[in-house]
């Protein structure tokens, strides 16, 4: 079976990414090769976790290190994996002061309650040995001060790997600026969501990818026999209709993938069999 992957870091007009799209551009490209290292060697699981931990790590894209900041100063970070093939959701939502939340979320995948929030999800990822770590970085701090608020703010992966295996991984620091503790879609089968037929991974606005539960919505079209293409640009033309902002990856069971939004740029990167494909 075809093998794929395909990573975002957000839509580029609202990623307050101004002269530093070229060096986003080849994180991008970089990341993706590295992950479809791991998809091909590995499968599908190795390598969103490979291509997630990337982006959390690189500062430049709103999760993990470089995550914005809520309204009270502190940072909260939220993030899932999603095993399509076993129907088997993990996540957490505002942990703090760890360094790769989508680790996190990948050990709950193995405990029968597999989705933890705030304190005890950061005592239970000091339980299993992950350090303290301060996401702040310097950029990030400043637009905290200056009082610049984000409007969307996401990391993801999505991939199928030989086996037929498909998965789906999501991260974000949230929008910065928000009431502490607001849940995103990233932690929730609205915002990441794998099937036998299909994973996505979703960005935007949080509240409206929630409303529309854009995520599992497409793979529910995709089960009931609708191809990808078509269930994708169904969802983002009932998005574009109530006027919300979101954008997606998606890979299928043959892997086929794509990325589009309902305004912007999703910034994106795949790589298949027949190369790497990156945005423009």
């Amino acid at each position: 079976m075809p093998s794929a992957i395909i990573i975002h870091g957000g839509i580029k007009e609202f990623e307050n990414i101004s002269g530093r799209e070229k060096e986003i551009r080849e994180a991008l490209r970089e990341i993706v090769a590295a992950s479809h290292a791991a998809l091909i060697e590995d499968g599908a699981r190795a390598a969103v976790l490979s291509a997630v931990t990337a982006l959390e790590d690189c500062e430049l894209f709103n999760s993990g290190t470089g995550s914005r900041i809520q309204s009270d100063g502190e940072i909260r970070m939220s993030a899932s994996l999603m095993d399509g093939i076993n129907n088997r959701f993990s996540g957490v939502i505002n942990i703090q002061s760890v360094r790769n939340p989508v680790l996190v979320a990948a050990e709950l995948a193995t405990e029968k309650n597999s989705v933890l929030a705030g304190d005890p999800a950061t005592r239970y990822a000091r339980s299993k040995g992950f350090m303290s770590y301060n996401p702040c970085t310097e950029h990030r701090w400043r637009e905290h001060m200056e009082g610049q608020l984000g409007q969307t703010g996401t990391v993801g992966a999505a991939a199928v790997d030989a086996q037929g295996r498909l998965f789906a991984a999501t991260s974000t620091g949230g929008v910065g600026g928000e009431i502490p503790g607001r849940v995103s879609d990233s932690a929730t089968v609205a915002g990441n969501y794998a099937s036998p037929f299909a994973a996505v991974s979703c960005t935007g606005s949080g509240e409206e990818i929630v409303n529309l539960g854009v995520a599992s919505r497409i793979a529910t079209r995709r089960l009931d026999g609708q191809g990808l293409e078509p269930a994708v640009i169904k969802t983002i033309s009932e998005g574009s209709a109530l006027g919300y902002t979101f954008g997606l990856i998606a890979v299928d069971d043959f892997g086929r993938t794509i990325a589009d939004q309902t305004r912007g740029q999703t910034l994106f990167a795949s790589a298949d069999e027949n190369g790497i494909t990156v945005f423009r």
